[in-house]
C-alpha cells in the first residue's frame, strides 16, 4: 500500500490525465488530507474553477486527515491499477 507522499508523487506518473471529476476529487481530498477542512469564502463571480474546486473539498467536511490520507490513495492505487491495463 502506498504512502500519502508516495501517492502524491505516484499519481503524476499516469500516462494520461483523468477526466475533471476525478481531478476534483484528488484534489479535495488531498486539500482534506492535508489541511482538514475548508476554510474561508467560497469564490465567486466567474471563477467557475476555484468554485469547483472549493465545492469538492467542503463536500469532505469533517473527514479525517487519516481517513481522507487513506481515501487519497486507494483512488491513486485504483488509477494506476487501471493505467497499467
Amino acid at each position: 500500500m502506498l504512502t500519502f507522499e508516495q501517492a502524491q508523487q505516484d499519481v503524476n506518473k499516469l500516462s494520461k490525465k483523468p477526466g475533471n471529476d476525478v481531478l476534483l476529487k484528488l484534489y479535495a481530498l488531498f486539500k482534506q488530507g492535508s489541511e482538514g477542512d475548508v476554510s474561508g469564502k467560497r469564490p465567486g463571480g466567474f471563477d467557475f474553477v476555484g468554485g469547483a474546486k472549493y465545492d469538492a473539498w467542503s463536500e469532505h467536511q469533517g473527514k479525517s486527515l487519516e481517513q481522507a490520507q487513506q481515501e487519497y490513495v486507494a483512488l491513486v492505487e485504483q488509477l494506476l491499477a487501471a493505467d497499467q491495463h
